[in-house]
């Protein structure tokens, strides 16, 4: 890493020291084996893998977090040198120290692209965070759009804005909320993926910096990293507090982030639900620094403990100049329609709509007239309320499985959303992924949802299975995680066979 990104201050790294819960950061006089600077430095690089401290994060002078902590500079400098030696700082005189992950650092395997079909008999899959359509509400949405299919059939096809239809029906659900909506301010796009990249082309350009929560969902920052964005990672609050929003003050101020990309709504991967205080501070923030939020509200309709949810973020931009929001069915329904939308000021939405000429020219009429016949008449809130009763069932089950098996991960369970962020009790991650791939249950570690390799004691348990299948993934999982607690090579165990879910 050539630069920092971001800072981290002496009181801040101090409060984070202190809060951590498995170990002492600077331990006291005498009272512990392990020396004062030592202590420190693995204090620091226990929060840079955990992601609480960003990776590119300039840390405070020596002197500085030796004051904020009430302990020797020699500590301070011996921890940092420390840190240096084993890659987790890098200093330049002049520019200061900042975090780094060691290039030998596990690298995350796969986990979140689609399990082969073939592969599901012997494989459970807990990389994608994506149920099965709910029927009959699929097949009705379909044949209410064969019914008025031949209307459109006279046409060219091409809508870049999307079908005046949905936009009208998407408009009126942001006004239900709350949200006064115009279809002028809907744009129906393939996807949120298609949504943020549409997004990313207009606002940003290579080498701009973008900030993100940390963790985040990983194909969104992979999406932009694809981009040439500068990604700025900006750590959550712990135990699904929300956003850190003086944290967010300072890399907008210090930063000057293009564009953040965040998710307040039952956030993929942890589950955190930012309060509506904190959505009003961020905007104010994002607007005071120029910045334009990105608000991913894939996961809001996933409210499975029916909950009291704050108001939209947009709510809090009523001008339209700081939010941008991104919708779509995929997690509410079913991925395989790939329909999704931006709700922004009509500009925005006007140049999005320009651009798109030079993109994919517009969505599929089919799916866009099957989720419009569900949307006005009931067929899309009862196929959803039976999406919340499947999410809620899977997620009772994975908790009581991993509680069961492995006692020693630890999580928050979320009120929504579609998944679980665990902790792996001080092993790799991305060894536990690798070790659980070969003995048939596959989940993506904590790396693929951070910047720079942070999270790497992390995984990502999805509210996909149920039952058996579930105190199985789980049961399988905790014979990955002995394997690596064990230095024992994966590759010698046996694939199980074929597991029927």
């Amino acid at each position: 890493m050539a630069q920092w990104t971001s800072a981290v201050g002496a009181s801040q790294l101090a409060r984070l020291l202190r809060s951590q819960d498995t170990r002492d950061a600077v331990p006291p006089a005498g009272g512990r084996r392990v020396p004062a600077y030592r202590g420190l430095a693995d204090g620091v690089r226990l929060l840079v893998l955990e992601g609480r401290v960003p990776v590119a994060a300039r840390l405070p002078a020596e002197r500085e977090l030796a004051a904020a902590l009430s302990v020797s500079r020699t500590t301070v400098a011996a921890a940092y040198e420390a840190l240096r030696a084993e890659g987790f700082l890098e200093s330049r005189r002049g520019s200061g120290s900042w975090t780094a992950v060691p290039a030998g650092n596990p690298l995350p395997t796969r986990g979140l692209e689609p399990l082969p079909p073939e592969a599901a008999g012997s494989m459970i899959d807990l990389g994608c965070a994506a149920l099965p359509a709910p029927e009959p509400w699929l097949t009705r949405g379909v044949q209410g759009a064969m019914e008025h299919l031949p209307l459109y059939a006279h046409t060219h096809g091409d809508y870049p804005a999307g079908l005046p239809a949905l936009r009208q029906a998407l408009a009126d659900r942001y006004t239900a909320r709350g949200i006064p909506t115009m279809p002028e301010q809907i744009m129906v796009t393939t996807g949120a993926m298609g949504a943020v990249a549409a997004i990313c082309r207009l606002i940003t350009r290579p080498g701009e910096r973008v900030a993100v929560d940390s963790p985040s969902y990983a194909n969104i920052l992979q999406l932009m990293r694809d981009a040439g964005a500068r990604l700025v990672p900006v750590a959550l609050a712990d135990r699904l507090g929300g956003w850190d929003i003086p944290a967010w003050r300072q890399v907008m101020r210090d930063a000057a982030p293009r564009m953040a990309y965040v998710v307040a709504d039952f956030h993929n991967p942890t589950g955190t639900l930012a309060t509506e205080d904190q959505r009003r501070r961020l905007v104010d923030a994002a607007r005071a620094a120029g910045t334009v939020m990105v608000v991913d509200e894939t996961m809001t309709e996933l409210n499975l403990d029916g909950i009291e949810l704050p108001r939209p973020v947009s709510a809090f931009d009523p001008a339209g100049s700081a939010v941008i929001t991104v919708g779509s069915v995929s997690k509410a329904f079913w991925a395989g329609m790939r329909i999704g939308w931006v709700r922004a000021a009509p500009d925005i939405i006007r140049s999005l709509i320009a651009a798109r000429a030079y993109a994919d020219l517009g969505s599929p009429v089919l799916e866009q007239l099957a989720i419009t016949s569900l949307l006005e008449g009931d067929g899309w809130a009862q196929a959803v309320e039976v999406r919340r009763g499947q999410a809620r069932e899977n997620r009772d089950a994975i908790v009581a499985a991993v509680r069961r098996h492995l006692p020693d991960w630890e999580f928050s369970v979320p009120s929504g959303g579609l998944t679980l962020w665990a902790r792996t009790g001080g092993l790799s991650g991305s060894r536990i992924a690798e070790a659980g791939e070969r003995l048939g249950v596959r989940v993506p570690s904590g790396p693929r949802f951070g910047v720079d390799g942070a999270f790497e004691g992390f995984v990502r348990l999805p509210f996909t299975v149920s039952g058996a299948v579930a105190d199985e993934a789980a049961s399988r999982l905790a014979a990955a995680a002995r394997l690596v607690a064990t230095g024992a090579a994966a590759g010698e165990v046996e694939t199980p066979h074929s597991f029927v879910a």
